[in-house]
């Protein structure tokens, strides 16, 4: 039977997404589990490999079971024999020819910034803090830019084992919330994608800050669309405010 599972996890202390040797990572724990679980080797299939210290709050993995056991038992089965730090939220059985990568039409993620002099502890893992001041006007202007198709080159990892890197934009967002924890605000940039190339959310997000310190314009993110370059001051983003929201099949 095929299942497909809907999880969460703390990106901070795993290795990433995808199977390393000697490595925790999150699809290594899943397949040692549900090993276990079903008495055999396994493949765990994910929507999408997501890189060290980055979170999940919609991770969508899909799984063949062999062992006769319901969707609730299963998900117990693979809470009790995985670290507290990565869940499986829901788990249900689906066509044979679903597949958690190949049957995905969109992914949303969330890039959190606390824009203040202080964060809260409770912050630290999951966002990342800029203590200077970010114009939001200027940053939404330049997240209008993102919409659309692109080659992505200039804002993706140089090395890549992907041909392709045109990818279209369907949704780019920036938004701001008082921060009810520490002094200041909580911005949010959310992107959604038919599909993601290596760093590039972060990427994006770094450009947006340098955009909001007033380091580039948006003629800068023009340009490096259309030559490939990235501009200098526009550096990744680091890992722990990348959060994978969601994935719609």
């Amino acid at each position: 039977m095929n299942y497909k599972l809907l999880l969460q996890y703390d990106g901070t202390e795993f290795h990433g997404w995808q199977i390393q040797e000697d490595l925790r990572t999150v699809q290594g724990e899943l397949t040692q589990a549900l090993s276990l679980i079903d008495g055999r080797s396994v493949n765990v299939h994910g929507s999408g490999r997501t890189d060290a210290g980055v979170h999940a709050e919609g991770q969508v993995a899909s799984v063949e079971i062999h062992r006769e056991i319901s969707a609730t038992k299963l998900r117990a089965a693979i809470n009790a024999n995985i670290g507290r730090d990565v869940r499986v939220l829901t788990v249900e059985q689906v066509s044979d020819d679903f597949h958690a990568r190949y049957s995905a039409i969109e992914k949303t993620y969330v890039y959190r910034i606390v824009n203040g002099p202080v964060m809260s502890p409770f912050w630290w893992r999951y966002s990342y803090q800029e203590a200077r001041p970010l114009d939001l006007e200027r940053m939404r202007k330049a997240a209008e830019l993102f919409l659309g198709n692109h080659d992505w080159t200039a804002f993706s990892a140089a090395q890549s084992d992907v041909e392709d890197r045109v990818r279209t934009v369907t949704h780019a967002e920036v938004t701001e919330s008082i921060d009810d924890r520490s002094p200041g605000s909580l911005i949010e940039f959310r992107v959604s994608a038919e599909g993601f190339l290596r760093y590039m959310v972060r990427a994006m997000a770094g450009t947006l800050m340098a955009v909001g310190r007033g380091e580039l314009d948006t003629e800068a993110i023009r340009d490096a669309l259309e030559t490939s370059a990235r501009p200098t001051a526009a550096v990744t983003a680091p890992a722990c405010g990348l959060t994978l929201l969601s994935v719609r099949y």
